[in-house]
């Protein structure tokens, strides 16, 4: 009887030590289950964590390069341009090599934060060359418009000095000018009598005055007579014979060389009518030293 009752005291015991070790086995894995997932999540946070930091970095690296770009913009000199072509260069080159970091590489990132340290303490450098650029720009553009402004009024009085020259010019130019007045064109026949019909016209007798003028150069002048038909033909005993007149050779009908002296001058000049004329307007035009001093339409009839 007794043994039976230990038999089965130690039964029970038994059994309530294997239930109290499934017990501690099933808090110990509840545990070991726990720590695995809190550390799953601690791990999936720290992962979390290192992609925003890369990707900030990633950010940076970009904002330091689009700063590059838009200093660019600001510089004119060449050699300040290169330097600054170069340094985005590098940032580029180190946002490719970043790209290709894993974000838990935490050496590599750190290093990576350390050169982007180092290329803003550069830019910083290249921001006080540019400002100091841009203010002697500012200085010599400043400079430069008074320069200008300065060339502008000495070159407005100069041009109105000028014109000023240019019309005194053109007034004595004018006053030198010899005159043609009291011309006229007279159809006379061979007797020298005038005559009013073409049939009876042998020759025609242009005379004119050459007023006083104490301005003119004085000397030896050539006188030229240009008759024009109603058809603008000039009349000419050779089409060889020509004179310069604003830039051109013309034809002439006749010349004469007078001896001018200032004082007033008559001249007479003769015509002979060997060709056939038709009835109509005609004009004498007056020339010396280049340029046109009378002119005297007349009239021819048939009957």
């Amino acid at each position: 009887m007794d043994n039976t009752e230990d038999k089965e005291n130690k039964r029970v015991n038994k059994l309530s030590l294997l239930i109290m070790a499934v017990i501690v086995l099933l808090v110990l894995l509840a545990g070991g289950v726990y720590y695995i997932i809190h550390q799953k999540r601690e791990m999936s946070g720290l992962v979390e964590t290192f992609d925003l930091e890369k990707e900030s970095l990633e950010d940076d690296y970009n904002q330091l390069s689009l700063q590059y770009e838009g200093f660019k913009f600001q510089v004119g000199n060449d050699s300040l341009l290169q330097r600054l072509n170069t340094e985005q260069a590098k940032v580029q080159r180190l946002m490719e090599e970043l790209r290709t970091v894993k974000a838990t590489n935490a050496r590599r990132i750190g290093q990576y934060k350390r050169e982007l340290e180092t290329l803003r303490k550069i830019m910083r450098n290249y921001v006080v060359q540019i400002d100091s650029l841009n203010q002697a720009n500012a200085r010599l553009t400043k400079e430069k418009d008074q320069a200008v402004r300065r060339y502008n009024r000495a070159n407005n009085q100069a041009v109105k000095l000028s014109k000023e020259l240019e019309k005194q010019t053109e007034r004595v130019t004018l006053a030198s000018r010899l005159d043609a007045s009291n011309i006229s064109v007279t159809p006379v026949n061979g007797r020298g009598r005038k005559v009013k019909h073409i049939k009876q016209m042998q020759q025609f007798v242009v005379s004119f005055t050459i007023a006083k003028n104490i301005t003119a150069p004085t000397g030896e002048k050539t006188i030229y007579v240009r008759i024009m038909k109603p058809d603008d033909d000039i009349l000419v005993k050779n089409r060889g014979n020509v004179f310069p007149f604003e830039g051109k050779e013309i034809n002439y009908s006749m010349k004469k060389l007078v001896e001018y002296d200032g004082d007033e001058l008559a001249v007479t000049m003769y015509w002979d009518i060997e060709e056939y004329l038709l009835p109509g307007t005609y004009r004498a035009d007056i020339f010396a030293d280049g340029n046109l001093i009378g002119k005297k339409e007349f009239i021819l009839q048939d009957k």
